[in-house]
C-alpha cells in the first residue's frame, strides 16, 4: 500500500496508485480531504494538460502547492483522471 505522510501524519493511502514520470498518482478518494484546500496555482504540461495545485494544512502548518491534479487531462493522460500526485521534497511518499 502506498502512503503519503507529512510530519508523521498520513495524508493519503492507497493500493491503486498510477505511476507517471516517476510520480505516484493517488485516487482522490484516498486523500484525507479535510487537510487540503485548493489554490490558484496552475501549470501546463504539453501532454497531460493543465495541472491544478492544492495546499496542505496539518497541525497549523501550511504547505503550498504540495500536490497537483489534472481536472481535465488530455487523452494521453486519461489514466490519471481523478488522481493526485505529491512533491516528494515536501512530503514523504512511500510505495
Amino acid at each position: 500500500m502506498a502512503t503519503v505522510t507529512y510530519n508523521g501524519t498520513v495524508i493519503a493511502r492507497s493500493d491503486e496508485t498510477v505511476e507517471v514520470e516517476g510520480n505516484l498518482y493517488f485516487p482522490r478518494e484516498s486523500l484525507r480531504r479535510e487537510l487540503f484546500t485548493p489554490n490558484d496555482h496552475r501549470t501546463t504540461c504539453s501532454w497531460k494538460g493543465e495541472a491544478w495545485y492544492m495546499t496542505l494544512i496539518v497541525d497549523g502548518q501550511t504547505v503550498e502547492n504540495v500536490g497537483w491534479f489534472y481536472p481535465d487531462p488530455k487523452e494521453e493522460a486519461k489514466n490519471i483522471a481523478g488522481h493526485v500526485a505529491f512533491y516528494g521534497n515536501l512530503v514523504e511518499v512511500e510505495a
